[in-house]
């Protein structure tokens, strides 16, 4: 018997995410649209008040929105015991803090960065700032002019993982924005005589609505918990 395709309620639909998230889903064969929810609605985007009565039908949630708005679709669904995959950035430490506790009740899959590629990175920069210990680091990134959130969640998430590594504080982050810049990262590692860039470079946001529904099957089903994408590539621990 055909698998039945995922039911995908959209958080964010009429963004530039949300509409990469729904392109990928076209024909996919794997994935259908329950329902878009949008503070700017439109044709066949629902306002965010439909939300959970539109919650009811489907399978999992896919958002990409605001901090504000993804930790109020997050306790929805914690009450209605549905999954929840995030890749909003620019969350507070309360704001964290309350994706946290909604993943007590359901499973709550939160990644300031959806592509696999790039969450493999982080544990590179990890593993290379353990090993080279005397060599300075920095963290570089770059995107949209329209990005509201600077540094992105994928540099601070780099920083963290650094600082981790080696036990200290975070190493220093610059951003730039401009222009139509997908996303674009590097990890400076300089030594004496000697330097190592660590770079990922987005084509195009279909590589994070790809990540995105990818985190949405390995998320539905699962038991109530916070998960990443080290959890879903199996690198906690190895590093």
């Amino acid at each position: 018997m055909a698998k039945k395709p995922l039911r995908v309620l959209l958080c964010g639909a009429s963004g530039r995410m949300g509409r990469a998230v729904r392109a990928e889903m076209e024909g996919s064969g794997e994935f259908v649209l329950a329902a878009g929810i949008d503070a700017r609605p439109g044709a066949g985007i629902e306002p965010p008040d439909a939300f959970e009565y539109q919650l009811a039908s489907a399978d999992v949630v896919v958002d990409f929105s605001s901090p504000e708005a993804a930790c109020r679709c997050a306790a929805a669904c914690a009450r209605a015991r549905k999954p929840f995959v995030t890749g909003t950035t620019g969350f507070s430490p309360k704001q964290l803090a309350a994706l946290k506790a909604a993943g007590k009740k359901t499973a709550v899959f939160h990644s300031p960065n959806m592509s696999p590629a790039v969450n493999l990175t982080f544990a590179l920069a990890a593993l290379a700032a353990a090993r080279l210990k005397n060599f300075d680091v920095h963290v570089s990134e770059a995107h949209h002019a329209a990005k509201r959130d600077a540094p992105s969640g994928t540099a601070l998430r780099y920083a963290e993982h650094i600082a981790a590594a080696r036990g200290g504080a975070l190493p220093p982050v610059t951003s730039v924005r401009a222009g139509d810049i997908v996303g674009d990262h590097t990890v400076l590692y300089a030594g004496p005589h000697e330097r190592v860039e660590l770079t990922h470079r987005a084509h195009s946001r279909a590589v994070f609505a790809s990540g995105a529904l990818k985190a949405a099957a390995w998320t539905f089903g699962r038991r109530p918990g916070f998960y990443d994408y080290m959890d879903l590539l199996g690198l906690k621990g190895l590093v």
